[in-house]
Order: C-alpha cells, then structure tokens, then sequence
C-alpha cells in the first residue's frame, strides 16, 4: 500500500479491456486476495483521525454536563445513567446527519463525500414510506413538512446533548441522574414521524439500537439499565444467530485481504483455499468466521448473567477486543463509530453496572422491548425481504438483500437530469476521482471483485446475464443498487432493501425509462430456514419480467469470476 496513492492492478488496459467481464474481474480478484482495494495508507489514516475526533467531542460533550466533573478522571462519572444517555444521542445525531456508517470513499463517496443532511434538508428529494397507507406518510417527494421534522430532530438533539441531569438516583448510585422526560419524549416522536413518512432516515439514525436505546430511558431506575444491556444483548445474539451460514466464511476472507493491519501479500494469500485459482475461503478465514460466531453468540450471555467479579471483567475484555478487531479493519461500509459504542456501552452499563440483571426488574417495559426488538431480528430472518439487514440485525453476516443495475448511458443521463440529487451516477464520480475513463473502469472493476468475493455477487452476476438476454451487453453499465440509492436518496450502507420495486416505481415516474433502457436484478438474501435466495429480474418501463431461486451451495462452490450459477425459473413473461 502506498501512503498518498492507491495500489491499482497492474493490468495490459487495452488487452485487458477487450475480455468478458467475468475474465476482466479475474485479475481484479487475484490482485484483492492479496492487496485489498489498494487504498492509499494516509486514507486509513483519515478515518482514524476521524474516530479520534467522533471520541473527543463526544467526551467533551459528556465533560460538559453540569454535576460530571473531571475531564482526566471518567472512573468518577463513567456509571452516570445520563453519560450512556448522551453518548447514545450523540452518536445518533452522528449517523443520521451521514457522518458515520458509509461516509466517505471506503464506501464508494466521492463527490461529496456524504449524502444524508444535504438531501434531507433539501425539498423535492425521493423519500420511501415503509407503510403508505398510512395517513399522511403517502408520496415519494420530500415536503417542506418531512425537511422541518428532520430538522427539528436534529435540533433537538443537540439541545438534549446540553441538559442537565434530572437530579439523584439512588439506586443507580447516580448524582446526575438521567436526561428530563420531555427531551426524550420528543425525540422518540420526532424520529417515529420520521420513520413513518421516510425509512431511509430511519435506518440511518440506525433506529434498531440508537432508537431503541433511546426508549430505554423512559424507563425508571434499574430499568433503564437493565433494557440497555438487553437490548445490547439482543444486538449481539442476533448479529451471532445471522451469521450461521454459508455466506460468512466469504465476508471474513474478503474483510481480511482488504486489512489495513495485515499487510503482507503472503499472509493475506492464506485466507483463500490455494491463491490464485481457487479463491473460495481458506482454512483460517472460515476458523476466524465461526470462532467470532461463538464469541458473539456465548460471551454476551456471560456478560448478562454473572453480576461482577472476574467472570464479568473477562467477558467484557472478550467483546472490548471483538468490537476492537472489527474497528481496526476498517471494513467496507466503515462502521467505525458504532464499534466503538459498542465499546463505550460495554463499560458503562456492563462494568458501571454489572450488579443489574433480571432479578431488579421492576417493571415489564425492559422486557417488552425487548421482545420487539428479537421479534424483528426473526421475522427478518424469516422473511429477510420484508425487514432490512439493521434492524434484522444481519450485521456483516454476507448474507443481504442485494441489486444489480444495467444501464444505458441514455438512462444515466435522465437520472442526471430528472431525479434531485446532490451525488452525480457512480460512473461519473469515479471517472472524476481517478481522473481517467481507464482508470475509472479499472476501479469499477474492483468493485465488482468485492461483489463477485461474497457469495451473492456470483448470483447477481450471473442473473446478469438473464436480465440483459436478447440485448448487446456491451451497451450496459453494470451499479450496485446501494450506489442508486447514493445518488437519487441521499445513502447507503451496503443494504440493497433499498433498491427495491418501491424505489424503482419512484424513479421511473420521475425519468420515463423506455422499455430496455434499464434492467435491474433484485435478489433477496437467504431465510435462515431455506437454503436458496429468491429473484427478481425487472424492467422499469414493464415491470417484473422474470422470478426464480439460486441454491447457496452452488453460489459458495464458485469461484469470483464465475457467472455461470444454476439458476431455477419459476416465472417468465412471455
């Protein structure tokens, strides 16, 4: 890796540029397996120092809170109920303003390098009801309403990151005590009419774990405490319930090859089955897959059910170096600031307050809440194209909704013109940011390696093929549903829910798609009770014109580059 420059294939362009795309991704794929993206060292390093400032400011923040004294000395206020309180706003209002998961150019952000506030403030933008029907949430165009209650939400967090605590709380050995009612009170209804009109800020504001946390406070004493480190527990074990599958093996081994940290070519080659032909995972990535399985599946129990001592403190070293090790990867997507309140929350509420457990209950909010909150992690693996992979709580287990859009450069050029966007199309971004059309398409190219190295990327690629039949495939550029939704909704975070026929209904309203000027594959991640992921191939000017299944045995037998995956045909227009 390079400091100032990216570490880009070595490839014979023009001889390069005249194969297939599965024989131009096979060279993309063998240059990651040992080098990664290629992302330039002093771009790592820019992420670091933006954890450093998200810590510092949030410290300050928490420093300023009147009765918290002692900016060198958190062993005196760390257990205050109103620090944790703070720190869960703070970190949201990060998130939900497009400063933490998918900022910047790790996950495909150029120009600018943030969608989010500069859409959300913007009137005439796409926003996606969850439930239309809904009174007053119909529409797909931002308001002057939708752009005043983001705004007021914004607002309003800021001001709670300032209040004072409501006074001692004896139970709680608290001093400070908690954020007054009110501000939470209208934070949660703020968010909630959010949700309801605009599901993308929903899930932006990561709702599934600030959102919840949030409620949390509402309740009274031990409670609190004990519906934190709940739903904490709910965020663990469904994360662990995710990944067994067949698809984690491949996200480990790609995750790895891409490590900042692991920087030798030989060591990263170990983590495929026998560089260069057979990229399939490698003995150590599917060890590190399931070990980290079982640690997040098994230490939070003990973290929950043993109140202090050294069982405890183990425990909590055990998930303060597995958020760690996630962190220090920098992984695709950069949920950097999340892992470290994972961190943050460990040590407040499962340190500060490891006497708390299921015997203070007092009332039965904690475990209502959480009973909603696991409800949603099945129903999401049951039925993962109903729920998002966040709120599913499929965190980086490989296995997600994901979409692949063909488009003509006339179809380009009429999102350009017609959809209200801050972002220009992917294509243009790269070409701008590399300065070259060759580089550009080389860049891309790896972008489509990291697809192709998950195990749903040989589906998409060879589904493909079938959305584009009877066409000159040449004519097509091939984007990530999550890179649509960059441009025309302002974010993304590697979750093609998105991208799906709500979107695509906006979209064609708004450009007039002619018939075969786009063709785009929706492919549902894998319930956890079926071993295949269903499809849908669809035109947007015609609708759906092809429905049918994949096996995962036959996407994790494969090779990156392969685009020949048995497909099964439930439904074809004629």
């Amino acid at each position: 890796m390079s400091f100032l420059k990216q570490t880009a294939p070595d490839v014979d362009f023009p001889t390069w540029s005249k194969g297939t795309r599965a024989e131009k991704i096979k060279p993309m794929a063998r240059h990651w397996a040992e080098v990664g993206f290629g992302t330039p060292v002093a771009l790592h390093l820019f992420y670091v120092l933006k954890v450093a400032l998200y810590i510092l400011i949030g410290w300050a923040v928490v420093v300023a809170t009147p009765g918290i004294d002692g900016f060198f000395d958190p062993s005196s206020w760390f257990a205050e109920p109103i620090v944790f309180q703070k720190i869960v706003l703070y970190t949201m209002l990060i998130e939900v303003v497009g400063l933490g998961c998918g900022f910047g150019p790790l996950n495909n952000r150029y120009f600018p390098p943030m969608g989010s506030i500069l859409y959300w403030l913007r009137p005439g933008t796409i926003r996606q009801p969850p439930w239309s029907r809904i009174p007053l949430t119909g529409g797909d165009t931002r308001t002057p309403v939708d752009v005043a209650l983001y705004a007021a939400l914004l607002v309003m967090t800021v001001v709670a990151l300032f209040l004072g605590g409501t006074g001692p709380v004896d139970e709680l050995g608290s001093t400070v005590g908690g954020l007054p009612t009110w501000s939470v009170v209208t934070i949660l209804v703020l968010l909630a009419a959010i949700g309801l009109r605009d599901k993308t800020i929903f899930l932006a504001s990561r709702g599934e774990v600030y959102g919840a946390l949030t409620v949390t406070f509402l309740f009274v004493g031990a409670d609190m405490i004990l519906g934190a480190k709940l739903i904490f527990l709910c965020i663990w074990l469904g994360a662990a319930t995710s990944k067994l599958n067949r698809h984690f093996p491949f996200v480990i081994a790609t995750m790895m090859s891409n490590n900042p940290i692991v920087r030798s070519p030989k060591l990263k080659r170990l983590f495929f089955r026998k560089f260069p032909d057979d990229l399939r995972p490698g003995l150590p990535a599917r060890g590190i897959a399931h070990v980290s399985t079982a640690v997040e599946g098994l230490v939070p129990l003990v973290l929950f059910f043993t109140h202090g001592g050294w069982p405890t403190l183990i425990a909590a070293i055990v998930m303060l170096c597995f958020h760690f090790g996630i962190l220090s990867a920098i992984p695709m997507g950069v949920p950097l600031e999340w892992n470290v309140f994972m961190m943050v929350g460990v040590v407040t509420l499962f340190l500060g307050h490891s006497d708390i457990g299921l015997g203070d209950l007092v009332s039965p909010w904690p475990l209502l809440l959480f009973a909603v909150s696991a409800g949603v992690v099945v129903i999401g693996n049951l039925m993962p194209r109903k729920v998002s992979f966040l709120p599913g709580m499929r965190y980086y287990a490989g296995n997600w909704d994901t979409t692949l859009w063909c488009m003509k450069p006339s179809a380009s050029a009429k999102v350009e013109k017609n959809i209200v966007a801050i972002a220009s199309m992917p294509a243009a971004q790269l070409q701008r940011f590399y300065g070259s059309p060759e580089a550009a398409q080389v860049a891309l190219y790896m972008g489509y390696a990291f697809r192709a190295f998950n195990s749903h990327g040989r589906a998409l690629f060879t589904l493909a093929h079938r959305a584009m039949a009877g066409t000159d495939e040449a004519q097509y550029m091939l984007t990530d549903g999550e890179r649509i939704c960059t441009t025309t909704m302002g974010w993304n975070f590697g979750d093609g829910h998105l991208s799906n026929e709500q979107l695509i209904a906006s979209m064609q309203k708004r450009c007039r798609f002619e018939p075969g000027e786009v063709r785009i594959v929706l492919l549902d991640a894998q319930p956890i009770h079926h071993q295949t992921q269903q499809y849908r191939l669809v035109d947007p000017a015609i609708g759906e014109f092809e429905r049918g299944f994949v096996r995962v045995a036959d996407l994790v037998d494969r090779q990156p580059w392969d685009d020949d995956v048995p497909v099964t045909v439930q439904w074809r227009a004629e």
